[in-house]
C-alpha cells in the first residue's frame, strides 16, 4: 500500500472536526497548559510558507503537553481589524467587513489543511461586537480610573474626587500628566468644565493635546511603526508630525510595575533588554533653567548632574510649549521654517537618526543656575517632547549628540570630566561614565559618582530643582481617524466625555457611505447618520486602533461565549496565564507592553488574578525566500538563456515565479504561461546529464510577491503532504533563527515519511510483528525517545526531526516491523506528522487519536552499551571493526583480534612486532 497523504490529510482532518478532538476542557483534574500564538491579521494574500513557522512550532508543543497528560488551552482567532481592509474599501466601496470575512475564510481553510490541533470551539475575531463589548468597557474602567502611586495600583477616580473636596490635593499622591496645587475650596469652587479638566490629568484613559504622525492622504493617525522616512508604510504617503486632540492611556503609570515584574518571566534576555530599554528607567535631578530678560524658566531632566559647568547651550524639543515663548522676533521666521520641517519626520526617525542633526537658534538665551552665564536656546528634533520635560542641557563633550549638534552649528565644547578621551573631545565626544572632574568649581577633584552625589544635594539646597525617576516610556495615543475599528463607547454632553454604560454595549460600528473623511475633514465615522445617543449627545468619532483588540484577546479565549463578563472569575482562576507565547520579536516592544499594561490594569481592578499574562516567550525566526532567476538577453527581449551560459551573452536578470522552478530547473511551458509577454520567448538550454534543460539563478531575499519568491503552503501541501510542509518548516533550522526556505531541500523530508510508511508494508500489505523486539531495536528506539523528549523542552525541533530520521534509517535496516518499536515511535512523531501518525496509530489497531495516547518513557536500560566497536588498524592505518563485549580485559581483546577472519589477510606472510590495545577505543598491530 503507497503512502496516500492526501488521502491520509483529508481523513484526519475531518476526523479531528468531526469529533472535536482538540475542544479543551474548562476545567479538569489535569494540569493545565496554555498555549498561544500571536494574533494574526488576515491579508487579503492569505498564508505564506513562512507564516506557519510559529503555529507549527506551538502545536508540536501543545501535542507533546496533551499526550503528557496536560488540559490544553491552544486557541486561534484573528485581528481583524485593520488599515488594509480599510483602504480597500476606499478604492473599491466594498465594505471592510465582507473583505474581511473573505480574509478569514481563506486563512481558516490553509490552517485546518496543515493539520493544527486548535480549538476552534473558541475563535475570536477583534471585529466581531461580542468581543470588542469588553474593550469598550475596558476603557471606560480606564476612563473612571485614575493611579494612586502610594497603592501602588488603580483606583475609582471617585475616591480621587472624594479626596479633593476634603483636603484639595494636599493627601493625593497620584500619576499625572502634571502636577497640579489647590485647596478644598477652590476645587468647590470650580466650574464644572474645570474639574473635568483636572480629572482628565489623572485618568488612565483621557484626552490630551499630542503631536502626532498625521498621514493627509490616509485621514489618520498613524503609529510609529507605521511609518518609514517620512511616509506611512502603507500607501508611502507623507507624514507630518501635528499637534491634535486624542484620546491616550496611562500606560507611564505602570512603568516601574512593567519593568519589576520582567525578572519573574521566562523570556530571553534579549527581549527583556527590549522592554526594558523601552521603559528606559533613568534617575536624575530635574531643574529649573531661568530664561534671561523673563520672569519665567524651563525645567530640564538630567541623569548628570556632574557634568552641568560643561553646558554650553540648551536645546528645545520641536513640539515644546516653550518654542515661541523664548524665541526672538528676528528669529521667529527661521524658527518657523524649521518646526515645518520637524513635521515631516516621526519621532522614531528622530530618535533612530544620530548622524543628520539639524536645528536652528531661537536667539533667546537660558542662566546658567550655577555659573550665571547666558547660554543660548536652540531647537533641535533630536531631543523628543515626551521624554523627560522636551527640554535638555547640552554637554558636548561628553554626550555623542550633544558633540555632533554643536560641531555642525560650531557651539563650544568644554570637557569637565579627565580620562582617557579628554584631550580629543573637540573631535569626538567623550561619553565618561567614571573620572574625576574638571573645570567644574565646586566639585573639581571629585569622581563622578561623588560629584553626582553632590550635585544632586546642591540643586535641592539651592532650590533649583528635586531629584527624580523619569522614565523613557510614554502614554499611548489611543485614537485613530479611520473607520475599520472598535468605536468608543464616548459620547460628548455639553462638550464633556461621557462613557456609556455596560448595559448598552457593544456600541457597534454605522454604516457610512464612503469610508473618507468628510469634507470638513472629519473622521468617517462623521458620515455616518443619527451617530448619536437617543438624547441627540454625539458619539466621538475616531476609532480604537489596532492594538485595543490585541490586548486582552487572551484572556477572551478562557471564556470566549460569557455575555456577561470578558472572562468570569472562575475561568480565569483555572486558566490564570498563558505558559507558552510564540510569536515573532518585532512585537518585543508595542504590543507585549500594551498587552501586559492592560492585564495589569485588569489585576487591578480584581477581574483576573495573575498581573502577568504571558510566563514562557518564544519567538520564532523568519523564513527567507528563495529567489529565481532568468536571464534575458538584452539585445534579444524574446530570447532567455540558461545560468551556466549567461557569462556568454549581455543579459537581464529578471526574477521568476518559485513555484514553475523545481531544483532551480525551470518549467519551460509554464513559465510561457507565466506572463503574456512571456509566450513566445525562445531559450537557449545547457545540458545537465542526458537533457537539455533551462537552468535558474538563485538568491536568498526577504518573501515578497514583488520577487515572486512566495511560496503558497497550499501547493507544498498538495505535492508532499501536510506532514512534510511541518516537518520540514522545523528540519530547516534552530526555531528562533532566520533561515531560508528551500523547496530543493523538501524531497529528502518526504522520502523520510515514506521510509516511515514502508516499515509498517510490505509492498500493498500491512506487516506488523507481535514479537518481542531485539536489544538492537530497542536501543534505537530509545535513543531516539531520549533525544526527542530533551528536544522538546528545549524548542530544538530542528534536530528531533533528525533524530527520528536516523531511528527510521536504522530501523528499515533491521527490517523492524514490530510493534513493540513502531508503537512508541509514532506517538513521540505525532506532534510533528499528526496526520501520518494518526494513520499509523491506527493500523496498529488502536481506535482513538493519537493525541490522547500517553507520551513513551525512555527506559535508560536499552541505551547501556554491552559491545564495543573498535576499529583494528595495521601499522596505524584502520582496515575493518569489530564488536566486541564491552567488559572484556585486554588478553581476551588481543585474542579475539588474532582469531578474526579479517585479521589473517593483514597477518599473511608478517611477523607481529607489537600490539597496541587501549580498552574502549582501539587496536593497533604493528608488523613488519
Amino acid at each position: 500500500m503507497s503512502y496516500n497523504f492526501q488521502e491520509i490529510d483529508k481523513k484526519w482532518q475531518k476526523f479531528w472536526a468531526e469529533n472535536q478532538t482538540f475542544k479543551t476542557e474548562d476545567h479538569s483534574s489535569r494540569p493545565k497548559y496554555y498555549v498561544l500564538d500571536m494574533f494574526p491579521y488576515p491579508s487579503g494574500a492569505g498564508l505564506h510558507v513562512g507564516h506557519p513557522l510559529g503555529y507549527i512550532a506551538s502545536d508540536i508543543y501543545a501535542r507533546f503537553k496533551r499526550n503528557n497528560g496536560f488540559n490544553v488551552l491552544h486557541p486561534m482567532g484573528y485581528d481583524a481589524f485593520g488599515l488594509p481592509a480599510e483602504q480597500y474599501a476606499i478604492q473599491t466601496g466594498t465594505h471592510p467587513a465582507v473583505t474581511t470575512e473573505e480574509n478569514l475564510k481563506r486563512y481558516r481553510e490553509q490552517l485546518d489543511k496543515i493539520g493544527f490541533s486548535f480549538d476552534w470551539s473558541r475563535e475570536v475575531k477583534t471585529c466581531d461586537p461580542a468581543y470588542y463589548k469588553w474593550t469598550q468597557w475596558a476603557f471606560t474602567q480606564m476612563f473612571e480610573h485614575y493611579y494612586d502611586v502610594a497603592m501602588d495600583k488603580a483606583q475609582p477616580i471617585s475616591n480621587l474626587i472624594e479626596s479633593f473636596e476634603k483636603n484639595g490635593t494636599n493627601s493625593v499622591k497620584a500619576w499625572s500628566s502634571q502636577e497640579l496645587s489647590f485647596s478644598k475650596d477652590e476645587w468647590k469652587a470650580f466650574s464644572e468644565d474645570r474639574r473635568e479638566e483636572i480629572l482628565q490629568n489623572y485618568r488612565i484613559a483621557y484626552l490630551d493635546e499630542v503631536p502626532v504622525n498625521w498621514c493627509p492622504a490616509l485621514g489618520t493617525v498613524l503609529a510609529n511603526d507605521e511609518v518609514k522616512d517620512g511616509l506611512s508604510e502603507r500607501g508611502g504617503h507623507p507624514v507630518e508630525q501635528k499637534v491634535m486632540k486624542q484620546w491616550c492611556l496611562r500606560v507611564s503609570a505602570y512603568a516601574q510595575r512593567l519593568l519589576d515584574r520582567l525578572e519573574t518571566l521566562d523570556w530571553s534576555e534579549s527581549m527583556k533588554e527590549v522592554q526594558r530599554n523601552w521603559i528606559g528607567r533613568s534617575v536624575g535631578a530635574q531643574m529649573n533653567f531661568l530664561v534671561s530678560g523673563k520672569d519665567f524658566g524651563f525645567d530640564i531632566f538630567t541623569t548628570r548632574p556632574d557634568t552641568i559647568y560643561g553646558v554650553t547651550f540648551m536645546v528645545l524639543a520641536p513640539e515644546s510649549d516653550y518654542v515661541f515663548q523664548v524665541t526672538t522676533k528676528e528669529q521667529k521666521a527661521a524658527v518657523e521654517n524649521y518646526l515645518e520641517d520637524c513635521k515631516k519626520k516621526s519621532q522614531r526617525e528622530r530618535m533612530m537618526d544620530t548622524k543628520t542633526m539639524t536645528g536652528v537658534f531661537t536667539g533667546g538665551f537660558c542662566v546658567h543656575p550655577f555659573t550665571g552665564k547666558e547660554i543660548p536656546i536652540w531647537v533641535g528634533d533630536y531631543v523628543l517632547g515626551g521624554y523627560g520635560t522636551g527640554a535638555i542641557m547640552a554637554v558636548p563633550a561628553h554626550d555623542s549628540r550633544d558633540h555632533a549638534f554643536a560641531k555642525n552649528f560650531d557651539l563650544p565644547i568644554i570637557p569637565v570630566i579627565e580620562g582617557e578621551g579628554t584631550a580629543n573631545v573637540q573631535d569626538e565626544s567623550y561619553d565618561a561614565k567614571n573620572g574625576i572632574c574638571i573645570n567644574s568649581d565646586i566639585i573639581n577633584g571629585l569622581t563622578v559618582k561623588e560629584a553626582i552625589a553632590k550635585m544632586n544635594d546642591e540643586v535641592e539646597k539651592r532650590g533649583l530643582g528635586s531629584k527624580k525617576i523619569n522614565y523613557r516610556l510614554r502614554d499611548a495615543i489611543f485614537s485613530r481617524q479611520r473607520y475599520w475599528g472598535e468605536p468608543f463607547p464616548v459620547y460628548y454632553k455639553e462638550g464633556k466625555p461621557q462613557m456609556l454604560e455596560l448595559s448598552k454595549l457593544p456600541l457597534e460600528l454605522p454604516e457610512v457611505d464612503a469610508y473618507l473623511p468628510t469634507e470638513e475633514g472629519e473622521p468617517p465615522l462623521g458620515r455616518a447618520k443619527n451617530w448619536q445617543t437617543k438624547e441627540g449627545h454625539p458619539y466621538e468619532l475616531s476609532t480604537m486602533p489596532g492594538f485595543a483588540g490585541s490586548s486582552a484577546y487572551f484572556l477572551r479565549y478562557m471564556d470566549p461565549h460569557n455575555e456577561d463578563q470578558l472572562v468570569s472569575i472562575e475561568a480565569n482562576s483555572y486558566w490564570k496565564n498563558v505558559d507558552l507565547y510564540v510569536g515573532g520579536p518585532e512585537h518585543a516592544t508595542g504590543h507585549l507592553i500594551y498587552s501586559r499594561f492592560w492585564n495589569k490594569f485588569l489585576y487591578d481592578l480584581g477581574v483576573i488574578c495573575e498581573d502577568e499574562p504571558f510566563k514562557k516567550m518564544v519567538n520564532q525566526g523568519m523564513i527567507q525566500g528563495r529567489s529565481n532567476f532568468v536571464y534575458r538577453l538584452k539585445n534579444d527581449q524574446k530570447k532567455f538563456v540558461s545560468l551556466g551560459l549567461k557569462d556568454n551573452y549581455e543579459t537581464q536578470e529578471i526574477h521568476v515565479d518559485v513555484n514553475i522552478v523545481s531544483n532551480d530547473i525551470l518549467d519551460i511551458e509554464a513559465f510561457k504561461s507565466w506572463r503574456p509577454e512571456f509566450k513566445d520567448v525562445e531559450f537557449v538550454l545547457e545540458k545537465e546529464g542526458d537533457l537539455e534543460v533551462y537552468k535558474c539563478g538563485w538568491a536568498i531575499e526577504k518573501m515578497s510577491k514583488s520577487k515572486y519568491n512566495v511560496v503558497n503552503p497550499d501547493i507544498i501541501a498538495e505535492k508532499y503532504g501536510s506532514d512534510t510542509l511541518r516537518l520540514y518548516e522545523m528540519f530547516l533550522g534552530p526555531l528562533e533563527q532566520s533561515k531560508p526556505w528551500n523547496t530543493n531541500g523538501i524531497e529528502g523530508v518526504y522520502r523520510f515519511l515514506v521510509k516511515l510508511w514502508n516499515l509498517f508494508h510490505e509492498g500493498d500489505s500491512l506487516q506488523l510483528s507481535d514479537e518481542s523486539a531485539k536489544p538492537e531495536e530497542l536501543k534505537v528506539l530509545h535513543t531516539c525517545l531520549k533525544k526527542v523528549s530533551e528536544d522538546m523542552e528545549n524548542f530544538a525541533f530542528n534536530t528531533s526531526v533528525s533524530a527520528f530520521m536516523i531511528a527510521v534509517n536504522e530501523l528499515s535496516k533491521l527490517k523492524c516491523n514490530k510493534a513493540e518499536v513502531l508503537g512508541p515511535l509514532v506517538i513521540a512523531l505525532s506532534p510533528f506528522a499528526p496526520h501520518t501518525a494518526e494513520e499509523l496509530w491506527s493500523l496498529l489497531g488502536n481506535s482513538d487519536s493519537v493525541s490522547k495516547a500517553p507520551w513513551p518513557q525512555t527506559e535508560e536500560k536499552y541505551l547501556i552499551e554491552s559491545t564495543f566497536t573498535y576499529p583494528i588498524s595495521f601499522n596505524g592505518k584502520m582496515r575493518f571493526l569489530l564488536d566486541l563485549p564491552i567488559d572484556l580485559g585486554k588478553e581476551e581483546i588481543e585474542k579475539a583480534v588474532l582469531e578474526n577472519e579479517d585479521s589473517q589477510k593483514w597477518l599473511e606472510g608478517k611477523t607481529i612486532k607489537k600490539i597496541i590495545i587501549v580498552p574502549k577505543k582501539i587496536v593497533n598491530i604493528v608488523v613488519g
